[in-house]
């Protein structure tokens, strides 16, 4: 079983479980959750002065019941400078997490990142009203 972490950025929370019951308690996932979202912000894109979550690059995060994290992400660009470093950084980030066994990143195209996947507060940042 695994449980998708939403990535909405106004909003993150676990997904719906229905299907069967997660090892992992609620608010034991609620804590996984809301600590991995942080640790995510705290991975910038070098070029951007704003956090790949709040930039949008973030599409899915899923927790196992062994505590593996499987991330997938996107880019801003295919040619990103930074396509190199930011998945390691994002595995680093998440690893860190209490709780957490293991975070895996796979980059993903589909679907492709523009710039109305950015939070409100990364159009602050970037003055993109």
């Amino acid at each position: 079983m695994s449980n998708e972490v939403k990535t909405d950025t106004a909003t993150a929370a676990p997904a719906d479980t229905t299907e069967r019951p997660s090892n992992i308690p609620p608010e034991e996932m609620t804590r996984l959750t809301e600590e991995i979202v942080s640790a995510l912000k705290t991975v910038f894109d070098p070029e951007i002065p704003a956090d790949i979550y709040e930039l949008g690059l973030i599409y899915k995060v899923d927790v196992d019941d062994e505590r593996m994290v499987s991330i997938d992400m996107t880019l801003t660009t295919p040619n990103c400078p930074a396509a190199g470093e930011l998945p390691g950084q994002v595995e680093n980030a998440v690893a860190g997490v209490s709780g957490v066994r293991e975070a895996k990143v796979t980059i993903v195209w589909d679907p492709p990142w523009d710039p109305s996947r950015m939070s409100d507060e990364a159009r602050t940042v970037l003055n993109m009203w």
